[in-house]
């Protein structure tokens, strides 16, 4: 069975290049790319990816579903430049797709999180899980921002792990935070959802709480410290600037 991946880039020259070694396995790669500014574009195109260049415009789930069209396997993964598929992982996803006998439509992918180069085993990281393998005429893409893959049919859930460095350094984490803060708070705007002055003051402690303390954030010492903060952070975040949406459509 033909596998086709597909990553989405914007100035990831620091991460396309081992993202795509890992997608060797693959059948084709394809770039759907954000005008990068950087080497993104070279590198991925001399590790023989088919590039596209299309304006992100603030919606993934365009983007992932124009991919989605390009691909010419029966499966497609989808990996994010900031996501290594692991070798254990590359041979559980070739035995699926090629057993003849397999009837599921998708699989959620086990995603390990590595926060400034360590890795978080607790607080919303831990069970992480991302719908990433489908068949190809199974589904589409929802949601701007935050968005999941629809899959009709029964899904599965692969065993071994697609590792996400969602960062090495603290500014690109905070950079990060602020971009996908603006799009959920136009997502939430444009659901109905309402902010207000209580989910501004008590999300986010709730949010520091519920990851630091009760989904055991605690056990990753100081790392899992700062990465609960800046989830309360982005909550914060979200909440005001839709609140401010909310104010200017007045």
């Amino acid at each position: 069975m033909m596998l086709s991946a597909v990553v989405l880039s914007k100035n990831e020259e620091k991460n396309i290049k081992l993202c795509l070694e890992s997608l060797a396995f693959c059948d084709e790669i394809i770039l759907v790319d954000d005008f990068s500014e950087d080497k993104t574009v070279e590198v991925a195109r001399s590790l023989g990816a088919l590039v596209f260049q299309r304006k992100l415009a603030g919606d993934f789930s365009s983007q992932r579903n124009f991919g989605l069209e390009k691909a010419n396997g029966n499966w497609v993964l989808f990996v994010d430049s900031d996501e290594i598929v692991s070798e254990s992982l590359k041979l559980e996803i070739v035995s699926k797709i090629n057993d003849p006998l397999n009837k599921i439509s998708g699989y959620f992918l086990k995603r390990r999180t590595f926060f400034l180069g360590r890795e978080i085993k607790y607080g919303q990281a831990k069970d992480d899980k991302v719908l990433r393998l489908a068949r190809k005429n199974s589904g589409i893409w929802k949601r701007k921002v935050h968005e999941f893959w629809e899959v009709e049919g029964k899904v599965g859930t692969l065993n071994n792990y697609l590792d996400h460095y969602t960062s090495f350094s603290l500014k690109d984490f905070i950079d990060k935070i602020n971009f996908y803060s603006d799009l959920h708070a136009v997502s939430n705007l444009e659901e109905g959802k309402k902010s207000n002055l209580f989910k501004i003051i008590f999300c986010p402690p709730s949010k520091f709480l519920d990851n630091f303390i009760f989904k055991l954030g605690f056990l990753d010492g100081n790392y899992g410290l700062v990465f609960s903060l800046l989830m309360s952070f982005h909550s914060f975040l979200s909440w005001s600037k839709l609140w401010l949406l909310q104010k200017s459509k007045k």
